[in-house]
């Protein structure tokens, strides 16, 4: 436990600095080599662990310190400690000794390793009290930062508490079944008969009772399901599609939506990126599944000039480059990187893309606009701009229960996301 701790906190200190924790895990999985199974899966549930509630863990360390550390990846370390004393079931003395010998691994000062100890015995000791002081502030108690809160509590008053809570707890692993191969409910019993506990959610849509690694899913390699949120499996059934249509997924990497609406019909597929590398992988997830578009071409989608062949499209997904503050339950490190002033810089790009996306509909086509977001001003507030705008712009209603004007929050089922289903009259 001691390396995964260290290579953890080291980690986690790395995104607290700036970088992607995802990022960060390729690397540390680039360079460890000889990291076990289990290393790697301990070392990313503690980074992920951290991050989810570093709020509350920073707020206790601030409580337990007399003055901040003056070593970034000790500071880390520490809260590592206090997060597996807090929410991991090992026993308290079992964690802080190895967080003391991993200390000395990352400084070697005799001081430090009487500072962890003395810290952490400090917190076991007052346990109780302490984690009452430490949600006395908003971000302690909701882990995330103030100016977030702040603004859901602005624009979801009603909600705002039961948003931030559903953000902070664990993922689902979620299926989608591709039903050019498989029916679901054959492949729910597929899943049983190797051992795995799942429940339908939708039509193609399977939910897992425990994650597991995508290589131990029965028939993954073959392309009979992929790896999706319940929330973005809605997408492509939004944007009804029948065969025959010319489609265009604008911002398609890496491929999920596009593979999602080759599934539902015949369609004549133009997916685009701006990424190249991500662009390949939409090619690598159509083929693991069989299917193939027209073209996957790398693009800017609001500069469409360069790579449009001036044939107008049927249907349009423009899923777009959004704050992604509905998916931190998947990515935590996003709350915590995020700054405010990027939200209107969001916004502004997503502006741009509509507008160039526009011209590329035919009359009578529809664009679903969409985003991994909960803020107003990259969803309801950009739509209502956009409308305003374009004259030839209908707002079409959804019948989705759990949808508020196109808005889903996160829950223990799915992301946040919201849908815009534009046509053009």
């Amino acid at each position: 436990m001691i390396k995964t701790q260290r290579i953890a906190a080291m980690s986690i200190a790395k995104v607290l600095a700036g970088a992607s924790l995802t990022a960060v895990l390729h690397e540390v999985w680039r360079t460890e080599r000889e990291l076990t199974a289990q290393q790697r899966g301990g070392i990313q549930d503690l980074s992920y662990g951290v991050l989810r509630y570093y709020g509350q863990l920073d707020a206790l360390l601030k409580l337990l310190l007399n003055k901040p550390l003056w070593d970034d990846n000790l500071h880390c370390l520490l809260l590592v400690g206090l997060y597996q004393l807090i929410h991991c079931k090992k026993a308290p003395h079992v964690v802080v000794d190895s967080a003391v010998s991993a200390s000395n691994d990352l400084s070697g000062n005799k001081t430090v390793r009487g500072l962890i100890n003395a810290v952490l015995r400090n917190f076991v000791r007052q346990r109780p009290a302490l984690l009452d002081r430490a949600i006395e502030r908003e971000v302690g108690r909701f882990s995330h930062p103030q100016w977030w809160i702040n603004k859901l509590r602005a624009q979801y008053p009603h909600q705002y508490q039961v948003i931030l809570e559903a953000s902070n707890l664990r993922a689902p692993m979620t299926l989608r079944v591709n039903r050019r191969r498989v029916d679901a409910v054959e492949y729910q019993d597929v899943l049983r008969r190797a051992g795995m506990d799942a429940r339908l959610l939708a039509d193609n849509a399977i939910e897992l009772a425990r994650p597991t690694p995508i290589d131990d899913l029965p028939g993954f390699a073959e392309g009979l399901v992929s790896v999706q949120d319940m929330a973005a499996q809605l997408a492509a059934p939004l944007l009804d599609v029948h065969d025959g249509m010319r489609v265009l997924d604008a911002c398609a990497a890496p491929g999920g939506k596009s593979a999602h609406l080759l599934e539902l019909a015949e369609i004549e597929l133009t997916a685009v990126d701006d990424d190249a590398a991500r662009a390949a992988l939409v090619t690598q997830n159509l083929s693991r599944l069989g299917l193939s578009a027209h073209r996957v071409l790398q693009g800017n989608a609001s500069q469409p000039e360069k790579w449009w062949d001036s044939q107008q499209f049927d249907c349009i997904l423009a899923d777009v480059p959004c704050s992604a503050s509905g998916v931190t339950r998947r990515h935590p490190d996003i709350k915590w990187l995020r700054r405010e002033n990027d939200i209107p810089q969001f916004a502004a790009r997503q502006c741009e893309i509509l507008e160039s996306l526009w011209r590329l509909l035919i009359q009578g086509g529809t664009l679903l606009y969409a985003t991994c977001s909960i803020f107003a001003e990259e969803n309801g507030l950009q739509i209502d701009q956009f409308l305003r705008r374009h004259s030839d712009a209908c707002l079409m209603p959804f019948h989705q229960p759990e949808m508020i004007e196109g808005q889903l929050l996160p829950n223990a089922h799915h992301d946040g996301f919201y849908y815009a289903l534009l046509r053009k009259t």
